[in-house]
């Protein structure tokens, strides 16, 4: 990749002091903007830097903008505060850069960006700021979201891990981590130089992904050993209810195997109860019209009861209760699509984001849009709020065709 030249706001921050040694370690040009530019010309020495009054002038010949400058939610202020420091200060840069003619805009915001007054007056400030970005014409924009970032050090939001004693640090992070997510510097990092390849996404999700975290992994373990053990204790006697009441109401078996892609793009044979009529054709839900659906079929994918067979592909560690539902192996789009955005790095689940959003198969595209947000966003938190709007009847399942 070629070097860039760079403006940089925000950099005496703790991301932005942590991405500037490693971009001029790669050899990127960069131009250091803050209020005190005397102060960042004494920390980054041999920097080129620029107050906000003089940007328009030294932006000049520089290729994009990393907008870092912020209020930030560890810092005090009501939503005019806010607003102050993360709309009006990006007006003037997004002002001063258009004069200077760069065209490329990278700006970091938060995953709490929320157009809601019940939400915090840092995440509704950024939020506007979005908006304000996207109303610009002729600024090439990506809204970076993040969540709390970490290197060698912990600070805002994180930053009561140092007073933790250094043995028990690294299990106190990965159990914070495991509520809500987080990012090391290097993965931004990469995620920031990416960008300076792609300039076609307008908005990047950028988290661990709960990578390597044990405490994410038991907790995951131990909410599907849970589920299994109330499906198979509580509701034995529905099993067997719906097992003999399908195979006596439509010809064929009461229990349908069906190939699934899974984990790693592995195929495996997915159990449900079968709610269409037997030989029906193996595609999506949607490609079938609703003429096929058995006499309980409706019934049982609407309250999705058909799904509860699969606990014993729980138990073989090939589903998790909650993850991007498993497609078949003939929607190869979709399998593709997922393959290039590393969704089937995850395992699949028997409710997900996409399900209870009622997003269902017929876009490929969309699918892997929402499933890549769900890996982005999962945590312990973020899982057990899907959980409880599926037990409170989000989706519906996948869609016949009308007909």
């Amino acid at each position: 990749m070629s070097a860039k030249k760079i403006v940089i706001t925000g950099a005496s921050g703790f991301v932005g002091s942590s991405l500037v040694p490693m971009l001029q370690r790669d050899g990127h040009d960069l131009l250091l903007v803050g209020r005190n530019p005397a102060e960042l010309e004494q920390r980054f020495q041999g920097t080129k830097t620029s107050g906000y009054d003089t940007l328009a002038t030294a932006a000049q010949g520089f290729d994009l903008v990393l907008h870092l400058a912020a209020r930030n939610n560890d810092q005090e202020g009501d939503l005019e505060a806010f607003r102050a420091d993360n709309v009006g200060l990006l007006q003037d840069v997004i002002e001063a850069c258009t004069a200077a003619g760069v065209t490329r805009f990278i700006n970091f915001t938060t995953l709490h960006a929320e157009p809601s007054d019940e939400g915090s007056p840092y995440g509704q400030s950024k939020w506007e700021a979005e908006q304000l970005l996207a109303g610009t014409e002729g600024l090439s924009v990506t809204n970076m979201r993040l969540p709390a970032v970490y290197g060698t050090e912990y600070r805002g939001k994180l930053a009561v891990l140092n007073k933790v004693p250094i043995l028990l640090r690294k299990p106190a992070f990965w159990l914070l981590a495991a509520l809500k997510p987080t990012v090391h510097i290097d993965k931004l990092y990469l995620a920031v130089t990416e960008q300076f390849r792609d300039i076609g996404t307008p908005r990047v999700l950028v988290t661990d992904e709960q990578r390597g975290n044990p405490v994410y992994w038991l907790f995951q373990k131990l909410i599907d050993l849970s589920f299994v053990f109330l499906i198979v204790v509580l509701f034995w006697w529905g099993l067997l209810y719906f097992w003999i009441m399908i195979s006596r109401k439509s010809d064929g078996p009461s229990l349908f195997p069906q190939d699934r892609v899974g984990l790693h793009g592995k195929v495996f044979t997915c159990l449900k109860f079968r709610t269409m009529q037997k030989d029906t054709k193996q595609a999506g839900t949607h490609e079938v019209g609703e003429a096929s659906l058995a006499p309980m079929g409706r019934f049982l994918r609407k309250t999705k009861i058909d799904e509860l067979p699969q606990i014993w592909n729980i138990l073989k560690q090939e589903l998790s209760l909650v993850g991007p539902r498993p497609c078949l192996p003939v929607q190869e789009e979709l399998v593709e699509r997922r393959m290039a955005a590393n969704i089937l790095s995850v395992p699949g689940g028997i409710t997900g984001w996409a399900q209870i959003n009622e997003i269902d198969m017929s876009d490929p595209e969309e699918l892997v849009r929402w499933d890549d947000e769900y890996v982005k966003l999962r945590s312990i938190l973020f899982d057990a709020k899907i959980i409880w709007r599926t037990a409170r009847g989000s989706g519906q399942g996948d869609r016949t065709q009308a007909g």
